[in-house]
């Protein structure tokens, strides 16, 4: 089985950004895109890496968040056409879960705007049990129930919400209780674990050794996280945020899962650790790992080619 990661392809539109819809931290969003941001993320990265998904001949594509850069109603039509016509492949052939630019104000929180664009890539295999469900479980900040399920051949991809509205120049994350309740019982699920897991968060596992940067853009509860996951003996945990490519392990009670990052799907940089493109992952018949490359676009040939992750 072959599966492209795509991360962070902060696809923009500015259409719908009327004045009164910019006093809120989307004003400080804006301002980064009007003078910074736009001069680095351009889409011909985003569209030339789904050409090339489609000539490698994927089986799944996942992405982990930031689709958009001020969620916006217009930046999730874009990103849904891409879906739809870029990549071409039918809503069970992708898993895709927010991040915080998904999730940026608590208007796109309580319109569940996220959900609204995307329901048919977060329709879960199995339903989450009534002890996970109690409280609330998975209630995120793009308005979706997480986790969700998607049981394809020989692993069980698993969909988490780290996107949370946050106070402007703030970009953490959090699971919260009741998604991490409803994550214990999917681990023990018979068809979770009879697979192997491949968990999609937008939020690095691993966080910064300072505790103020983790504060400032790391996962809360990523200590509560690595609890569940102790006793899984083979896995991925892909993941995006850091607009970089990078592969770490997390070691556990019977083994390791492999952490890995891919770079923003839509980022210009000299860097091949930065520079845009996207993953893929091959995984044998018994769900075994058999590889981890990434591919680094190539501006001007609009071409990719592998280069090294960088081990973290």
């Amino acid at each position: 089985m072959r599966i492209a990661h795509l991360s962070d392809l902060h696809l923009l539109s500015l259409e719908g950004a009327v004045p009164f819809r910019l006093l809120n931290k989307r004003l400080t969003g804006y301002l980064n895109l009007r003078f910074r941001r736009h001069a680095i993320h351009k889409p011909i990265a985003v569209h030339a890496a789904a050409r090339e998904i489609q000539r490698l001949g994927v089986d799944h594509v996942v992405i982990t968040g930031d689709v958009s850069n001020l969620a916006l109603e217009r930046e999730f039509v874009l990103v849904r056409s891409f879906l739809q016509r870029d990549l071409g492949l039918p809503p069970e052939r992708v898993s895709i879960v927010p991040g915080n630019h998904d999730a940026y104000t608590k208007g796109a929180h309580r319109s569940q705007r996220f959900a609204q664009y995307f329901a048919p890539y977060l329709r879960s295999d199995l339903p989450l049990d009534a002890p996970a469900t109690a409280g609330g479980a998975g209630r995120d900040g793009a308005g979706a129930t997480f986790p969700f399920v998607h049981l394809r051949g020989p692993v069980a991809i698993i969909g988490l919400s780290t996107a949370w509205p946050r106070p402007p120049l703030v970009a953490s994350g959090r699971l919260g209780a009741p998604q991490l309740r409803a994550l214990e019982h999917l681990l023990a699920h018979p068809e979770v674990r009879r697979r192997t897991p491949i968990v999609l968060q937008h939020h690095p596992f691993h966080n910064p050794a300072s505790r103020a940067k983790t504060l400032l853009e790391g996962l809360g509860d990523a200590a509560a996280e690595g609890r569940l996951l102790r006793q899984v003996s083979r896995g991925l945990l892909l993941h995006g945020h850091l607009h970089r490519r990078i592969h770490r392990k997390v070691h556990t009670e019977r083994g390791h899962i492999d952490a890995v990052g891919a770079t923003s799907a839509s980022l210009l940089h000299d860097s091949d650790e930065r520079m845009a493109g996207f993953n893929v992952y091959e995984v044998d018949d018994t769900g075994a790992i058999q590889g981890i490359t990434s591919h680094r676009f190539v501006p001007g040939q609009e071409a990719f080619r592998e280069v090294p992750i960088p081990q973290g």
